[in-house]
């Protein structure tokens, strides 16, 4: 099922939900364009999916960045409530209990690269190019880039793109740990990767998540604890018993 607005196109397949940017020529990221993402965030195509994919439906991009035609109109106050905006729809991707992926076909700046940030994987082809061009313009990237980039792929990296600005290829990307696949497609790459989620339960990819984010805090045995706690829950539930079993069942099933 496909739904299409004039800045997003949203299709349900499963228990896969694809939400694509479709705001020509670049996907600039416009208070249009957040509103309709924003809006298709919170929808029963969202909430249902075990997995969510965010891509474009625009050539050659995933996202240019901010709208800068925009915020050259803005003052401080108008420039703090766009970025209101911006920040609070990426930190609803990011706080979405679901995995979510960023398929990333092509320019990939900015603002752009803090929304795939925000994302629980990312997916590139080889033709994206990925980077944080702000201090170009005499600013840093103000939507999570200096949090989520360094927790990502370490202080030095981060700091080497943050400061020079400079823009990498998929190839690159790869190697630093800013994205985790590569393909000839990255729509398609993302779709096989998230159909490989989305055939396990929403109980233990959600589990699993919250135990990795866990990790991220200052006190290990607060994450250790957390694992326990999950783990504990899912083998109590239904769908824990019941994947043993069936586990069982094809081991047996071989060996006979």
């Amino acid at each position: 099922m496909t739904t299409a607005t004039e800045h997003v196109t949203v299709t349900r397949s499963g228990a896969v939900t694809t939400i694509a940017l479709d705001g020509a020529p670049a996907n600039a990221l416009s208070y249009a364009l957040l509103a309709a993402l924003r809006d298709a965030l919170g929808g029963a195509d969202v909430r249902g999916a075990r997995v969510v994919v965010i891509g474009s439906r625009v050539p050659r991009f995933f996202a240019a960045g901010a709208d800068l035609k925009l915020l050259a109109t803005l003052d401080g106050s108008g420039f703090a409530a766009y970025l209101g905006m911006l920040r609070g729809v990426l930190d609803e991707i990011a706080g979405l209990p679901q995995p979510t992926i960023a398929a990333l076909g092509g320019v990939t700046l900015g603002g752009g690269l803090e929304l795939a940030l925000a994302c629980t994987l990312r997916v590139a082809s080889h033709e994206a190019r990925l980077g944080v061009p702000e201090v170009r313009l005499g600013l840093l990237p103000g939507a999570g880039g200096t949090q989520r980039l360094p927790r990502l792929i370490g202080r030095s990296r981060a700091l080497d793109l943050l400061l020079t600005g400079r823009t990498v290829d998929g190839e690159e990307a790869l190697r630093l740990g800013l994205v985790d696949r590569l393909g000839a497609d990255a729509d398609a790459e993302a779709a096989a990767l998230a159909g490989q989620i989305a055939a396990f339960t929403s109980a233990s990819t959600q589990a699993i998540g919250r135990c990795v984010d866990a990790a991220a805090g200052e006190d290990p045995g607060s994450g250790m604890r957390t694992e326990l706690d999950e783990l504990l829950a899912l083998f109590a539930g239904d769908e824990g018993r019941a994947g043993i079993q069936a586990f069982i069942a094809r081991r047996g099933q071989r060996a006979g």
